[in-house]
């Protein structure tokens, strides 16, 4: 298919000069892999649920992705062709994205919670010619989900079963098969081979503001985030990476699939969170990195609190996608004794910000970090001039990893003709560069006239004692304009009532029209497969249950 990534032409010369673009591809690196220690542990896959581990040296990853290479050519998968991928942390997933950098196809991860409604637009908008999905996984029948949107998908040629049993069955058609042997798989691999610049992923955004949009990324987009993001964390070929965050989305496809090829380092794979399994696997495969939200940093540092196993080569934990509460960065480094980094990213350009290893604690949980390498942003103001340090506004992004735009939405790119793009957040930024972010900037609210800082106050609720999880957002009101809503997630066996909160915020001297005007409790939040919070979503459930 034809890719719109407009973004990518203009800045090609500047970020080569600069040398922000590194002009190779994962296959590169995967024969550099390959020709340096070819018998070294390269990919280590646990699911959880059947106990399976498979193991792969770099000779057997790199056999293996020419091998299912050569089989999805076989079933006429090409150059520009969508292969999505509706995985779990298998290796499966990781060797199906390796093959298809073999031969120029582009993958498109897709969450494995995703239904039938989201499902039916991704792989329409996308048209993915080739999916791949489980037999079952806890307990779900992906194959007949699928072969039952089918008739709407008319780019849709064929469904690969990981688990299955019959003819189209991943063992059957692409793993098992020595399509490599074939007379004419050199000749296959050696044309198909994509550059740089040509797209390497089309992911979509997680939505938690609505439409997803389909993401369009080259390897020289990806690479300028991964290539600085690891140099800043001092990564190296001896370091181990555990991957529990879902590959499907950046966090996971980005730092557990492509920086271990790219470093040459070790990767170890878990499919379902399980602390205790997560455990295990760091001391027994020498796990010295991970990156995940901040719930499975929590549940990390209770269960080694719990049961007194050590985890000492785990060096860093890498935390984004909400804010880290203090407490707990101050339990964990107690826990685990690693060090707990606090970052910022976006589907749209991988890591933005993230405090360095050597900064004081306490910005981990008072920051989201600063810029890494090839990475301007600043702060604006409604009419789009800059702010001055420790202002909060609308946050714009220039990086060298910003990608080519959404698939046929060019219209939704938010990209500026100096390359800003708006980044849809809030944040101001301190007198080093660093950043906070500050909220949404459809999740404003604005309260007589007078803007309620979110953020600040959901970093509040935090530090109750009952409180798991807190999101604070806005019901209409024909006075004030809006008024704030706190949602609560308590704690087990904890509760919290409405004049127990606003006691609690009182205390900490919080201007009374900044205190939530409702509370309500659930027992789990909305969320995106990464563990954001779905604040549309909150918005609905309020203005449902305020009727």
């Amino acid at each position: 298919m034809e890719f719109d990534a407009v973004l990518l032409p203009p800045r090609r010369a500047a970020s080569i000069a600069q040398g922000l673009w590194h002009d190779r591809t994962i296959n590169d690196d995967l024969d550099a892999c390959l020709a340096r220690h070819p018998d070294k542990p390269a990919l280590t896959a646990l699911q959880i649920e059947s106990g399976a581990v498979r193991r792969f040296s770099w000779r057997e990853l790199a056999a293996t992705a020419d091998r299912i290479a050569v089989g999805l050519a076989r079933l006429g998968v090409g150059r520009n062709d969508v292969v999505a991928v509706q995985l779990p942390n298998w290796w499966e997933f990781t060797l199906t994205y390796l093959a298809c950098s073999r031969i120029g196809a582009v993958l498109n991860p897709l969450m494995h919670i995703f239904r039938e409604r989201e499902l039916s637009f991704m792989l329409k908008h996308g048209e993915a010619k080739l999916l791949i999905v489980p037999r079952l996984f806890r307990g779900f029948d992906h194959e007949a989900m699928v072969q039952a949107l089918r008739p709407a998908l008319p780019a849709l040629q064929h469904v690969v079963v990981v688990g299955g049993t019959g003819a189209n069955s991943f063992d059957a058609l692409l793993a098992g098969p020595a399509w490599e042997n074939e007379a004419d798989a050199l000749d296959i691999l050696a044309r198909s081979r994509p550059g740089p610049d040509d797209i390497t992923q089309l992911i979509y955004t997680s939505g938690t503001t609505g439409e997803p949009k389909g993401v369009l990324h080259s390897a020289n987009t990806l690479m300028a985030n991964i290539v600085p993001y690891a140099e800043r964390l001092k990564l190296g070929r001896d370091d181990v990476v555990l991957m529990a965050s879902p590959m499907a989305h950046q966090t996971g496809f980005m730092y557990g699939l492509m920086m271990p090829v790219m470093l040459g380092a070790g990767a170890v794979l878990q499919d379902i969170w399980e602390p205790k399994k997560a455990i295990e696997l760091i001391r027994s495969e020498g796990v010295s990195f991970t990156m995940a939200s901040t719930p499975f940093l929590a549940d990390l540092a209770k269960t080694v609190s719990e049961t007194g196993a050590a985890v000492p080569s785990l060096r860093t934990f890498l935390c984004a996608g909400a804010p880290i509460p203090g407490a707990l960065v101050e339990q964990a480094r107690k826990a685990l004794g690693s060090k707990i980094v606090s970052a910022w990213g976006m589907t749209e350009n991988g890591a933005v910000t993230l405090i360095k290893p050597e900064d004081d604690d306490e910005l981990a949980f008072t920051t989201d970090g600063c810029p890494l390498p090839g990475v301007e942003v600043k702060v604006v103001a409604a009419d789009g001039t800059a702010l001055p340090p420790n202002q909060a506004g609308r946050l714009l992004v220039r990086a060298c990893s910003n990608f080519g735009g959404y698939l046929r939405r060019p219209q939704w790119n938010n990209t500026d003709a100096q390359g800003w793009f708006d980044t849809g957040d809030l944040a101001r930024i301190d007198e080093r560069g660093y950043i906070r972010i500050t909220g949404r900037s459809k999740d404003v609210i604005i309260r007589g006239g007078e803007n309620i800082p979110v953020v600040e106050i959901e970093a509040l609720l935090y530090r109750h004692p009952a409180v798991a999880q807190a999101a604070i957002v806005a019901y209409p009101d024909e006075r004030l304009g809006e008024r704030a809503c706190a949602v609560v997630v308590p704690k087990p066996g904890q509760s919290l009532d409405f004049a127990g909160m606003v006691a609690f915020l009182e205390a900490q001297k919080v201007a009374l029209q900044y205190i939530p005007e409702r509370l309500f409790l659930l027992d789990a939040m909305p969320a995106t497969p990464s563990g954001k919070v779905q604040k549309f979503k909150l918005r609905e459930w309020v203005a449902g249950a305020m009727k």
